[in-house]
C-alpha cells in the first residue's frame, strides 16, 4: 500500500482548496445530469406482471403500496439458487431507512427471480426488513432488463428502475445497471433519480427533514 506523502498542515490546507474547486464542479455537473435524467420521458408500462410477496400475490401497482413513485432494485437472486447475490446483497445492507423515501410519497421494494420460498429464508438470515417480491414465472426481469438473452444465454445483472404512477396508470421512467448503482443506497440518491427529485434538503411541510420516527404520512 502506497500512502499519500506527509506535509505542513498549510500545505495540505491549499492541496485541499484546489481540490475543492475541482469537487464543486463535479457537483454542478452531477446536478445538471440529475436534472436532465428526471426529465427524461416515460413509457406506459401495460403488462400485467403478478409477483409474490409476504401478503400473497401483488402486481405492479400493488408495489407503490399507494404512494406516487416506486422504485425497484432488481436483485440477482437465480431460481435455483439458496442465497442471493453477495453484491446485491451489500447494495441492499446500505439502503438507509425507507421512512425518508415514504415522506416524499416514494416506496422501495426488491425483486428477485427466486421463488419467495427461497427469498424467505434468506432474508430472514440477513435480518432486512424492506419489502421483497418475487417474480418467478412472469417476465418482469426479462422486460426491464436484467436477464437479457445473448445468444442463447441468459446473462443476470443487477439494477435498479424507477416508475410513477397517475391513478391506475403506471410509467417507466429510468433503469441504471452495474456501475450505474454506483453512490446509490441513500435516500437522497435514490429520490435524485425519480421526477421531480425533491432532495432531503427540500423543507417538507415547511420543516424540512426529520428523524425517521417523526414523519407523518
Amino acid at each position: 500500500m502506497t500512502l499519500p506523502r506527509i506535509v505542513s498542515r498549510d500545505e495540505w490546507r491549499a492541496a485541499r482548496e484546489a481540490l475543492l474547486v475541482k469537487e464543486e464542479v463535479v457537483t454542478r455537473a452531477r446536478d445538471a445530469l440529475g436534472a436532465e435524467r428526471r426529465e427524461l420521458p416515460m413509457v406506459e408500462v401495460d403488462a400485467e406482471y403478478v409477483f409474490e410477496g409476504g401478503d400473497g400475490k401483488a402486481t405492479l401497482r400493488d408495489l407503490f403500496e399507494g404512494r406516487r413513485r416506486l422504485l425497484v432494485h432488481h436483485f440477482m437472486f437465480a431460481p435455483e439458487s439458496t442465497e442471493g447475490c453477495p453484491g446485491c446483497s451489500e447494495f441492499l445492507d446500505n439502503v438507509g431507512h425507507l421512512a425518508h423515501l415514504w415522506a416524499r410519497d416514494a416506496s422501495f421494494a426488491v425483486v428477485s427471480r427466486a421463488p419467495y420460498t427461497r427469498i424467505l429464508p434468506f432474508k430472514a438470515r440477513m435480518g432486512w426488513t424492506v419489502p421483497w417480491y418475487s417474480s418467478y414465472g412472469n417476465d418482469f426481469d426479462h422486460d426491464f432488463p436484467v436477464t437479457p438473452d445473448s445468444a442463447g444465454e441468459t446473462v443476470e445483472r443487477s439494477g435498479v428502475s424507477c416508475f410513477l404512477r397517475d391513478r391506475d396508470q403506471v410509467f417507466h421512467t429510468y433503469s441504471a445497471y452495474g456501475r450505474g448503482l454506483d453512490g446509490l443506497g441513500s435516500a437522497t440518491s435514490f429520490l435524485d433519480l425519480m421526477p421531480p427529485g425533491a432532495p432531503l434538503a427540500t423543507p417538507l411541510g415547511g420543516e424540512g427533514v426529520r428523524h425517521h420516527d417523526a414523519y407523518e404520512y
